[in-house]
């Protein structure tokens, strides 16, 4: 092999796959993708090249083929056992065949086989998928192309073989990456974001319809290619009609014409206002070793573990009192922090967050399963409705066991999945939200994992839909079958999807609709749209194969419900839907054969596995022991990699691991107030602050938040109002603080102050009938808000305060409106009023005309205590009566 040339893998063999092209089409909110991956085999003996990749958990593949110099083989779709002896025997005769098969235990992984490549040969490979793009929380249309795949944990017992993968670090990932987009959309096109480094978008017409954007060259392999997709007024109701493929038989799926209809349900305000104030929680989070990587190579210090600690405070911050919740943890094994769930209260979070901020990434391996099996085996409390909550890195071999298991569980509760870090599986985190009727997130790249977690819990807290049914309005001798699974949860600006077969006789009649009704909170809802019948052109089969993928997919799932045999009739069907619609499962194979002329490749095979990328952290830190960074890789329970990977020598002594983590974790020498027991870990002033509310949502006047505030405890209790209760004021001064300097985060803890709004709101109507009741004095007024706003802000004198009342409205968002502050003022004060008006000098503290006496007088003392601000607009607001 001294002679060999090319790219090398860590055995010094020369790789065969070169470089991998990626061309992206987005419609709307539906994409196609089209990979090309080009080979050359520059050994002096024939190869066989295997390459296990990641590809979208929910994508449907639908084209595979080969081009060999001036022959191009279109692979077909096959029992996937047929298609394996095809390929074995062309092999065997001297023949070139290429095989690609979706891992029977996760839909997330393909494996490609290119046999006999003939010495300084070259061979293309075109592999085509489809895909729905899922809405993320800020109306962001998500596309993801897998380009880490990580080593995937197989419990011992599973069903099943494991996933075998060839990894690297991605610094060593022998082959480039070149990839392109080109989005189209009936509506404008406002920006496209990704976690990897873009050329400038670029627009292909005057009203922004359609655009083109490239990754920048230099890849690296250590991300996902992620893009967000953000269209002005998207994500409107849309039917598309595709017509029936000719040479198919009529009446079959992909004879028939079929509808793809989506829908963005809308809830009324007063709906999505009344969180629920019961519930059980129960968070699941994932210990094993590969949680000690960082969540993103710019912020090495944040790991996976440490960001899902912030996130567990926020969550039980955010809980409502007299709920119920219990915290697991597992790896090889699991704990949970309560023998069973626990009234929520301030005893009971206090203890819960003492265990969480011990949690480290030390239990091993990711078997999931126990954990999920010993959840659902404890009865559901009465009226709590079970909410399971499950964060992991996804990096599991038995997928379907686990996704089987929550589908077989759905009844009792709804569960919400998070994939933390590069490389998660899609498979695993959409298929346990999807079976559980819940959501998924997933946090890559630079993303934060508490706004998602939290728009979560918002989901989870809000009323369940109930009573879901679909209905049609089509014209005569038309008729609609659904092919989609039913409907088991509706989310307030979440996307339904309806696929359903039309089948039709001569009509004249074009029009056609669909009304999906529910029942929420009590009050009948429904949404409808209407639609026009006539077939979309130049759609390609896109919605014939995305439906197929989804009948597929829901007899799999079957399958795995009715029991450990697995049904031969659903085994068939799934067969059969396959190979008629072209679209691969786990029970089939693509397969190509060149059966064209010429000779018989001679000589032996030789295999060459091609590695993928794997997410890691830099060599230094590879090298750690197992309950440091060197977990990330999931050596110590795959032998067989650790073989393949023994130039990653552990030199470093634990010591050395533990010090370079304490260096992180050593606090300024400036000296500071006291922080309770489990803050030191927050840096973060935010989690901070969040760290010290009570359960019951209010905050202490004490020096913890004086510090936070940057002020001593004299003058935070200088500036206090003789007459108002001391919890009242420090809860006011806090969410003061939350409006003005962590804006960017309201996501985190909007739920929180809503809970810490009707504390206060709770004082008042207790103390109403007591004068001398500080809560009384201050929020006396039926409905008020309080604004303080700060702009140009200099060093410390330059702040300017204006203060709103608002009666009709009750509470304002962000800005002052004219037009309401029109109705609190006289017309002569309205229309003198300016904005100058609005920015007060704290040391002139002129009162202004329409505030009224207590809240000119809340409004006086926050002058007096001086905040120190630094963001824009600042508000808080105390609902009464």
């Amino acid at each position: 092999m001294d002679n060999c040339c090319g790219l090398l893998t860590d055995q010094k063999e020369p790789v065969p796959l070169k470089s991998i092209e990626v061309q992206l089409e987005v419609k709307d909110h539906v994409a196609t993708v089209v990979s090309t991956l080009n080979y050359e085999n520059k050994e002096d003996k024939p190869l066989e090249a295997v390459f296990v990749f990641p590809l979208p958990g929910d994508a449907a593949v639908c084209h595979f083929s080969a081009q060999i110099a001036e022959t191009h083989i279109v692979a077909e779709v096959k029992e996937k056992q047929q298609a394996q002896e095809e390929y074995d025997d062309a092999l065997s005769s001297g023949q070139q065949a290429f095989l690609l098969e979706e891992s029977d235990q996760s839909p997330d992984i393909f494996s490609l086989s290119v046999g006999s490549l003939p010495p300084g040969e070259s061979a293309s490979i075109r592999l085509e998928y489809v895909t729905e793009l899922a809405v993320e929380a800020d109306d962001g249309l998500r596309f993801c192309l897998p380009a880490v795949l990580n080593p995937r944990y197989q419990p011992q017992g599973s069903q099943g073989p494991s996933v075998q993968v060839t990894s690297v670090p991605a610094s060593l990932v022998p082959y480039s990456l070149s990839f392109s987009a080109r989005v189209s959309s009936p509506h404008p096109i406002s920006k496209v974001e990704s976690s990897c480094s873009l050329e400038p978008l670029q627009y292909l017409n005057t009203d922004q319809t359609q655009a083109t954007v490239k990754l920048a060259a230099g890849h690296k392999f250590d991300r996902d290619v992620e893009l967000l997709i953000y269209y002005k007024d998207a994500h409107q109701p849309t039917a598309v009609v595709e017509a029936g493929q000719a040479s198919a038989k009529p009446g079959s799926l992909m004879g028939d014409p079929v509808v793809m209809v989506s829908l963005y349900p809308e809830f009324h305000q007063s709906v999505m206002s009344s969180l629920a104030s019961c519930g059980e929680f129960v968070f699941l989070m994932d210990r094993s070793g590969s949680m000690g990587c960082p969540m993103n190579n710019s912020k090495p210090q944040e790991t996976r573990i440490s960001s899902a600690r912030d996130t567990l405070l926020l969550l039980l911050k955010s809980l409502p009192m007299g709920c119920y919740f219990n915290i697991y943890s597992f790896g090889s094994t699991f704990e949970h922090i309560f023998p069973t769930s626990v009234e929520y209260n301030e005893k009971t979070m206090e203890e819960a967050l003492k265990k969480v901020e011990k949690m480290e990434d030390d239990l091993g391996g990711t078997e999931i399963l126990q954990p999920l099996e010993h959840i659902y085996s404890q009865p559901c409390i009465p009226k709590q409705p079970r909410q399971l909550f499950v964060f992991t890195d996804g990096e599991v071999g038995n997928t379907k066991e686990i996704t089987g298991l929550v589908k077989k569980n759905a009844g009792s509760h709804r569960c919400f999945s998070f994939g933390i870090g590069e490389g998660a599986s899609s498979a695993l985190i959409n298929g346990m939200a999807k079976e559980g009727g819940g959501h998924a997130q997933f946090i890559t790249g630079t993303d934060r994992m508490q706004p998602k977690v939290m728009q979560s819990l918002r989901f989870a807290l809000q009323p369940a839909v109930e009573d879901i049914s679909v209905s049609w309005d089509l014209p005569q001798g038309v008729s609609a079958t659904i092919l989609s699974p039913p409907i088991t949860a509706i989310f307030q600006g979440q996307r339904s999807l309806i696929y359903a077969q039309l089948a039709r006789q001569s009509s004249e009649a074009t029009d056609g609709s669909v009304t999906v009704k529910y029942s929420l909170a009590g009050h009948p809802s429904q949404n409808q749209l209407h639609f026009n019948l006539k077939p979309a052109e130049d759609s390609g089969l896109i919605v014939h194969r995305l439906a197929a993928r989804t009948v597929i997919r829901s007899l799999e799932s079957e399958q795995r419900t009715d029991g450990e045999q697995q049904d031969e009739e659903m085994k068939k069907k799934v067969v059969e839907l396959s190979v008629q619609s072209g679209v691969s499962s786990s029970f089939t194979a693509f397969i190509a054969v060149n059966k064209d002329g010429g000779k018989a490749v001679q000589g032996p095979l030789v295999r060459r596995n091609i590695p993928t990328p794997l997410y890691g952290v830099p060599m230094m830190a590879m090298a750690c022991s197992y309950s440091a960074p060197m977990a990330c890789l999931a050596m110590q329970d795959l032998s067989s990699y650790a073989k393949r990977m023994d130039y990653l020598s552990c030199d470093v002594e634990l010591s050395d691991c533990q010090s370079i983590h304490e260096s992180r974790n050593m606090l300024s020498n400036e000296e500071e107030d006291p922080l309770p027991e489990f803050l030191p870990r927050h840096k973060d002033p935010l989690l901070q602050l969040v760290s010290l509310q009570k359960a019951s949502g209010c905050w202490l006047l004490d020096a913890d938040l004086a510090a936070i505030l940057k002020k001593t405890s004299k003058e935070v209790e200088k500036a206090k109002p003789a007459s108002v209760n001391n919890e009242v004021w420090a809860s006011i001064l806090a969410l003061i603080w939350l409006h003005g300097f962590k804006m960017d985060a309201k996501e985190e803890w909007e739920l929180l102050t809503l809970k810490a709004a009707s504390w206060i709101k709770a004082q008042n109507d207790r103390c109403k009938a007591l004068p001398s009741c500080g809560a009384s004095n201050v929020l006396s007024e039926p409905n008020f808000l309080l604004a303080v706003s700060s702009r140009n802000v200099r060093p410390t004198r330059d702040r300017r305060f204006h203060t709103l009342y608002d009666p009709p409205n009750g509470l304002c968002e962000n800005q002052p409106n004219r037009a309401t502050l029109r109705k609190s003022v006289s017309p002569r004060e309205s229309s003198e009023f300016t904005q100058r008006d609005c920015c007060l000098n704290p040391g002139d503290r002129p009162t202004p005309p329409w505030a009224p006496p207590l809240a000119t007088k809340f409004y006086t003392a926050l002058v007096d205590f001086d905040f120190a601000l630094s963001h824009a607009h600042l508000m808080i607001f105390a609902k009464c009566l």
